[in-house]
């Protein structure tokens, strides 16, 4: 049977559909991703300048803000400009351009802090050999291996949607092009592909989220062989991973672990792990986390000793 595809853009119904309350949304989400930016970039440039490179969690950190720049940059711009926009409009390139880009990013966020637990689990209850464990040779394999991972996540994903027929109608009920909203207006059966959807994001999800899991109980466990400021210092580090993966995982778990089905309460849903989480990494990670605060300190006192000799 031969494809038929009458679409050629698709429409969103966007956050709301009251005008006070898009302008009111347009304020606040363009604040919070100036927040992403420039709290992302102040990270990169820390441990850029700040020598802190060559330490893996801080390598791993660099990273992580990088992608967070890029996965709430998929979304974001265009969601803040359809709130004051009076057609939402997105062309079917450049929805599937969109889905790529969110399970891409999303998919490579997931496997790096999946990575950065197993940094913290090798630091705390391998110390000894730490720096052989985790020289850089085996970090860039691993940052490879986390991007390798996304790409073919968001490659099954995308490749499960453009084969399929779209004649109409064209109103996706989000804000973004996602792959639940986007298979409501396929215009034939979707449940087996619905059903590869949700093994391969699900598995992806649930399984990182479980190894993570495990990861931070032994953690835990471990660190009551420790002096109480080894324990403290250790809590701090793994006090900030631990919140990032609930933030991050719970909306996640919550939008792919299940059949294809859509809610209501989806968009606000994932406002959260595309939006609020990038806001809130550079803030954990800072305020939680002694030894990047200080060399920002002592960026900043270089710049402002510069400047005043200057």
């Amino acid at each position: 049977m031969e494809k038929i595809n009458n679409v050629t853009e698709f429409i969103f119904w966007g956050l709301s559909q009251n005008l006070e309350v898009e302008e009111v949304c347009f304020v606040v989400f363009s604040f919070f991703y100036m927040i992403i930016l420039l709290g992302n970039i102040l990270i990169m440039l820390t441990v850029c300048m700040g020598n802190l490179f060559k330490v893996p969690m801080y390598f791993f950190l660099n990273y992580l803000s990088f992608v967070d720049i890029c996965y709430s940059s998929v979304t974001a711009p265009k969601m803040i400009v359809d709130l004051l926009a009076k057609s939402k409009t997105i062309s079917y390139v450049g929805c599937m351009l969109q889905l790529f880009g969110v399970h891409f990013f999303g998919c490579t966020e997931i496997f790096i802090l999946t990575v950065m637990a197993y940094d913290r689990y090798v630091a705390i209850c391998k110390p000894l050999h730490y720096t052989t464990i985790m020289d850089r040779g085996r970090c860039n394999k691993m940052l490879l291996g986390t991007w390798i991972g996304g790409f073919f996540h968001s490659i099954i994903q995308v490749a499960l949607v453009v084969q399929l027929p779209f004649c109409g109608p064209n109103e996706i009920d989000h804000y973004f092009c996602d792959v639940h909203p986007v298979l409501k207006l396929a215009c034939t059966d979707t449940y087996v592909v619905g059903v590869v959807v949700t093994a391969n994001s699900g598995t992806i999800a649930l399984g990182s989220f479980v190894i993570l899991i495990i990861s931070y109980t032994i953690i835990l466990v471990s660190l009551r062989k420790h002096s109480a400021e080894g324990r403290l210092k250790a809590l701090s580090t793994c006090g900030s991973h631990i919140a990032v993966v609930i933030i991050f995982f719970g909306p996640c778990t919550f939008m792919y672990m299940r059949p294809d089905t859509t809610f209501s309460e989806d968009k606000m849903v994932a406002v959260f792990y595309t939006i609020i989480t990038p806001m809130l990494n550079p803030l954990i990670y800072t305020l939680r986390n002694a030894e990047v605060k200080n060399a920002m300190k002592r960026l900043w006192s270089k710049r402002v000793f510069s400047k005043a000799n200057g």
